[in-house]
């Protein structure tokens, strides 16, 4: 079964569309890790939005870098990631709602350490004071580590390029 997986691995890089930038991975690999990050970053929305935050923090390392100063209007910082998630289930509970999508992700990996960026969008839903919608578009840098656990995101940086809506969306903790 191990023979035919790699098999069918070959076959399918034989088969893909050559970048035309020259910036092929050199080996199945790097492919492999390639994927790998790409996954975590877009299983952390996955998580929020099902509010299992469980699930999102086993993504992180112990400590993370977050910048959500477009966003938030506070400086980045080094926080306990448990504190990133705490916050996060602080806000969006119960009767608030969301949806997290991604797309362009862009990898670079050297040795142990690698960099997803993409093109996100958010979307929150909360009856309550007017348009129930607030939305944000923005770009997304995650910075991960490998280590004995897998891959972990130890930095975190949205900035924001558009958003839409009713603000009271946004700041208001959902009930």
């Amino acid at each position: 079964m191990n023979a035919l997986r790699h098999v069918t691995f070959a076959a399918g890089l034989a088969l893909a569309p050559v970048d035309a930038g020259g910036a092929e991975p050199a080996d199945w690999k790097v492919l492999a890790d390639e994927r790998a990050v790409i996954r975590i970053a877009d299983a952390i929305d996955r998580a929020v939005d099902a509010q299992d935050w469980k699930l999102a923090r086993s993504y992180f390392a112990d400590r993370v870098t977050v910048d959500f100063s477009t966003l938030s209007g506070q400086p980045p910082a080094t926080i306990a990631s448990d504190d990133l998630i705490g916050t996060w289930a602080a806000n969006l509970k119960g009767s608030k709602t969301s949806l997290h999508l991604r797309t362009n992700h862009q990898v670079v990996i050297e040795a142990d350490t690698a960099t997803v960026r993409s093109n996100g969008y958010a979307w929150n839903r909360m009856e309550g004071n007017g348009d129930p919608l607030w939305e944000v578009w923005g770009t997304y840098e995650h910075h991960l580590i490998r280590s004995g656990a897998g891959w972990k995101v130890d930095g975190f940086t949205f900035r924001m390029t558009h958003e839409r809506g009713n603000p009271w969306v946004k700041t208001t903790p959902g009930q």
